[in-house]
């Protein structure tokens, strides 16, 4: 029973600690953004201000998910999939916008690269159909 306590205890620490470090995390990340965002926007650089809020604002709350699931996961014990469902659907969501802003401005049709660019977007647009679909499921089978 001493043993199984101080195990609980332990795991909590670990899950308490891994979690100050993802707030720690996404806090600097948007001071950072904030900071470089002003830089740009003072240089009159409007492109990479909107790029790096496309960028750094769903890895911000790509963090907030993983915090919100490891605090979850160390009240409860258990882990849904919910939560890895949205953190990769905010992925998925994030990278189709950092690739599009990014498109915009470096291909054209005739890129060779630029097909590469469609491929990769087109495979992210099927993921999130699929974590879509999966989230559906999930939540389906809990109501049941």
């Amino acid at each position: 029973m001493k043993r199984d306590t101080y195990r609980v205890l332990q795991i909590t620490v670990i899950y308490l600690f891994a979690g100050f470090l993802v707030a720690g995390g996404a806090a600097v990340l948007l001071l950072s953004t904030l900071v470089e965002g002003l830089h740009h926007l003072m240089q009159g650089d409007y492109g990479e201000v909107a790029l790096g809020l496309l960028d750094r604002v769903p890895l911000a709350l790509i963090l907030a998910e993983i915090l919100y699931t490891l605090l979850r996961f160390s009240k409860e014990g258990t882990l849904e999939a919910t939560p890895f469902l949205v953190i990769g659907l905010i992925a998925a969501i994030r990278r189709i916008l950092v690739l599009t802003a990014e498109a915009v401005e470096k291909f054209d049709l005739a890129d060779p690269a630029f097909m590469a660019v469609l491929a990769e977007l087109g495979l992210l647009s099927l993921m999130v159909v699929a974590l879509a679909l999966a989230m559906r499921l999930t939540r389906s089978e809990a109501g049941r």
